[in-house]
């Protein structure tokens, strides 16, 4: 079967799903900040109990991969990632999703084979990828101060 390049654009056009960015993006950056939001409440709520400017920062992370990872075992976060998209999936919270997600798909298979195993398959990348971005980068601060 021979194809025209328009014609094979005119299928790949009825084929692929219509995309609704001028409704997603708004969304996604709404919900993004809203977590950050909650981020910021949080920050603010540990300052008030005491806790030091070192570590609360620390105990927000904490607390929004806490909330994530319960969100995830209750089948709620996937409700709000569905209607939110990357606004859910790019801060800390998207990451404790990509793991606690695969950790409950796969616990039937078991405590090795199935959660330990496939615990990480979805983040594995993300923390390959972020160390040697790391270490690239600490090498390059390196040099430049070399010079």
């Amino acid at each position: 079967m021979s194809m025209t390049p328009q014609e094979y654009q005119e299928l790949c056009n009825k084929a692929s799903p219509s995309s609704k960015s001028l409704v997603r993006i708004p969304t996604a950056f709404a919900v993004g900040g809203l977590i950050c939001v909650i981020g910021q409440l949080l920050l603010a709520f540990y300052g008030s109990l005491g806790v030091s400017e070192e570590q609360a920062p620390a105990w927000v992370s904490i607390t929004l991969i806490f909330l994530s990872a319960l969100l995830t075992g209750l089948r709620v976060y996937d409700n709000i990632a569905r209607y939110a998209g990357a606004g859910t999936l790019v801060p800390i919270t998207g990451f404790a999703n990509a793991v606690a997600s695969p950790a409950l798909e796969f616990k039937s298979e078991g405590l090795v084979l199935g959660l330990a195993a496939k615990m990480f398959v979805i983040a594995g990348p993300v923390i390959v990828y972020g160390l040697a971005a790391s270490v690239a980068y600490g090498l390059l601060l390196v040099l430049a101060s070399l010079l």
